[in-house]
């Protein structure tokens, strides 16, 4: 098996048509095959060069045939292997920058009461974190992308700059001396998908986008959709039962079509959110104070802790 050059092409596919015998060259070109006696045809491919096919009647006796390959230039079609850690696609590779698209099912699959916070799950490179004892940064969560701060994420709306809050973020909150925009003012039941560009994207929309944008797609005609949750939080400890925390939430939406190209998208979201206590009333001695006193060797970690409780 060799080229018009003389030189032998080793991987050379070698077959019988209409069987399933076949072989492959070895690095010198030679190849052997073990037919019954009979006529049959050879079929020979190699990469770069053109397919030829010979006739021959196989016998008793060795037979040997020769094959000369004349060259052909091939244009291979572009190979693009892409690695992900989920089961179903989710990035846009059509895009020069990766392109996350997040559907409604997602975000509720999560079982999160905001929008936020849903993110937090959906997107590994978003965080929003609530804060406490942050001045108004308690109400609106500072979003960031890859690790950088809230005024360098854009926030989008069908395609639509998204306006900034009136909230400066201070004290020790995370962006602070920044201004963010307030994700949660949107109902999660209005939101179709949400489209996350994780790259810098300043030369196009400047610079409150060098973390990347998060464009959010709003839904048009849509079936009437209501949903609530319901959860809280319960704390057994000392003999004692705590519950508070207690989250309400409810939601629905429904599109109308106006005309041939209009709609009419009604959302709205109720959500309450209750407060969490464990501190307590403090009611134990100081150590220095002379009624308070050791655990005794024969009594429980229980009945010594609820003298003190």
């Amino acid at each position: 098996m060799t080229g018009e050059d003389s030189a032998p092409l080793p991987g050379a596919h070698i077959s019988v048509k209409s069987t399933t015998a076949g072989t492959l060259a070895d690095a010198d070109g030679n190849y052997e095959l073990r037919l019954e006696p009979g006529s049959y045809t050879l079929e020979v491919a190699s990469i770069g060069h053109k397919s030829a096919s010979k006739t021959i009647k196989a016998g008793r006796v060795p037979l040997r045939v020769n094959f000369v390959l004349s060259s052909e230039a091939i244009e291979l079609e572009e190979l693009l292997v892409l690695g992900s850690r989920s089961a179903q696609l989710r990035t846009n590779i059509d895009k020069p920058a990766p392109v996350d698209v997040i559907a409604q099912k997602d975000l509720k699959f999560y079982a999160q009461n905001d929008l936020t916070q849903a993110l937090n799950y959906a997107a590994p490179s978003f965080n929003a974190n609530r804060q406490t004892v942050a001045d108004g940064t308690d109400h609106i969560d500072p979003a960031s992308l890859r690790g950088l701060g809230p005024d360098q994420v854009l926030v989008m709306v069908n395609g639509k700059r998204r306006h900034t809050s009136a909230l400066v973020n201070i004290t020790g909150s995370f962006g602070r001396g920044t201004v963010g925009t307030d994700m949660n003012a949107i109902p999660m039941a209005a939101v179709e998908r949400i489209e996350v560009l994780r790259d810098g994207a300043a030369a196009q929309y400047g610079s409150d986008a060098i973390a990347g944008v998060i464009n959010l797609v709003l839904k048009k005609k849509s079936p009437l959709v209501v949903s609530s949750a319901y959860g809280q939080s319960c704390t057994n400890f000392l003999g004692k039962t705590l519950t508070d925390g207690q989250n309400v939430q409810f939601d629905f939406t429904q599109g109308f079509g106006l005309g041939k190209k209009g709609f009419l998208n009604v959302s709205a979201q109720y959500l309450n959110r209750g407060y969490t206590n464990r501190a307590g009333e403090y009611s134990r001695p100081m150590l220095y104070s002379a009624a308070f006193r050791g655990k005794r060797t024969d009594e429980t970690e229980e009945a010594y802790q609820a003298e003190y409780a």
